[in-house]
């Protein structure tokens, strides 16, 4: 019985793991979001009974597919530490919920989250998101660096500007407002213009706002997400080559080079006696 059940694992897995089966996959997950936004159509009564036979039909598919992903898992326990396992678990069981009675609403909501299974299929997709999953505490420093300029100058814009505009420079919450505003770059020369009119070097105000905002909190932020998706990607290649590092970690491009190097130098010592 146990060797019944091992076989059948190992077909199971095969299948999980053959491309024919992922592209499936990706083919209905992209034919379930086509589906969401026809559904948003006026249609005739006979292609709405179309669209949800299909619908139901690709609810079954998925049922079908994670069923054979589970079970093709020998140790049930470890399905369940991946994240993303558990969203494709969630995904695939909040499509189960009828879509007539008082749940309709949440039904048709939880099958627009289908589409987000796409990202659970594609590795690249599931690498950039762990990226800027990652890349979140790091970025919050610089948010909380940036909310503090932030009042910092809605606080000044509040008091030396209220009497021009209250409307944009009431207090600190619209000032903060108005600060984002100028920040997006939303017509910002009209507010600009309009204080200059009253203070003329108010210009100072708002092109070190700019700048410290647009140009360096802004690239701060950019260059954080590059450096943790750069970290990611090295991670991915060292698993694709089987590369590791101490602990079973994958390793590192510098741990890379520096063996390179190291195998180098022997090379070159080894070299050196020869020829002696």
């Amino acid at each position: 019985m146990s060797s019944f059940i091992i076989r059948a694992q190992g077909h199971l897995k095969k299948i999980d793991s053959s491309p024919l089966f992922q592209w499936s996959i990706i083919a209905v997950i992209i034919i379930s979001a086509l589906l969401i936004g026809a559904k948003t159509h006026d249609l005739p009564p006979q292609a709405i009974r179309i669209l949800a036979f299909l619908d139901n039909a690709i609810t079954v598919f998925f049922v079908i597919e994670l069923t054979i992903r589970f079970m093709a898992y020998p140790n049930k326990k470890q399905f369940f530490k991946s994240g993303w396992n558990i969203f494709d678990t969630l995904i695939v069981v909040g499509s189960l919920i009828p879509t007539g009675g008082s749940g309709v609403l949440l039904a048709r909501l939880l099958r627009v989250f289908r589409v987000l299974r796409l990202v659970s299929m594609v590795p690249e997709l599931r690498l950039l998101i762990n990226a800027l999953i990652k890349a979140i505490p790091r970025m919050g420093y610089i948010a909380l660096l940036m909310f503090v300029i932030f009042y910092i100058y809605a606080a000044v814009g509040s008091m030396f500007f209220h009497h021009i505009n209250e409307v944009l420079w009431g207090d600190v919450s619209i000032s903060m407002l108005t600060l984002f505003r100028i920040a997006t770059f939303e017509d910002w020369t009209d507010v600009m213009y309009e204080t200059m009119a009253v203070h003329p070097l108010s210009w100072i105000y708002y092109l070190t706002f700019i700048f410290l905002t647009a140009f360096i909190f802004l690239n701060m932020m950019v260059g954080t997400i590059l450096e943790v998706m750069s970290e990611e990607h090295e991670n991915f290649r060292a698993e694709q080559h089987g590369e590791t590092g101490e602990g079973g970690e994958p390793a590192s491009r510098a741990q890379i080079e520096k063996l390179e190097n190291e195998l180098a130098e022997i090379k070159a010592i080894l070299i050196e006696k020869i020829n002696r």
